[in-house]
């Protein structure tokens, strides 16, 4: 897990049902791309028009090809509109440093990083 990273996108909206059509859209559209591990769409419990949209990424290097390869920008407009407005920088890349997966999730205690 250690190099892994995470890409966390915000977004606000009431069109729940449009976010949610862009999100199965982009996540469509990137199936296949090299070092992305998956993708989930969080909707805040405590205010129904917050969003985040996390990625995992295999690698910083597998993200930052992606990022800066020619399909980046087509695979992900459709999500755009909907980015939180009242945020300079609507997204954050975080790298894993340590991860404690829970017992009995599939992964040998051996094998958890600490």
């Amino acid at each position: 897990m250690k190099g892994e990273i995470r890409v966390l996108l915000y977004h606000s909206t009431e069109d729940t049902e449009g976010i949610t059509a862009a999100y199965h859209q982009v996540s469509r559209a990137m199936d296949g791309v090299p070092g992305l591990l998956g993708n989930e769409l969080l909707v805040s419990p405590y205010d129904s028009t917050e969003f985040v949209v996390v990625s995992r990424w295999a690698s910083r290097a597998d993200f930052d090809r992606w990022e800066q390869g020619p399909e980046h920008k087509g695979q992900t407009a459709p999500l755009r509109p909907y980015r939180h407005p009242g945020m300079a920088r609507p997204f954050g890349v975080y790298e894993v440093s340590a991860a404690y997966p829970a017992a009995g999730a599939g992964v040998p205690a051996g094998r958890r990083s600490r």
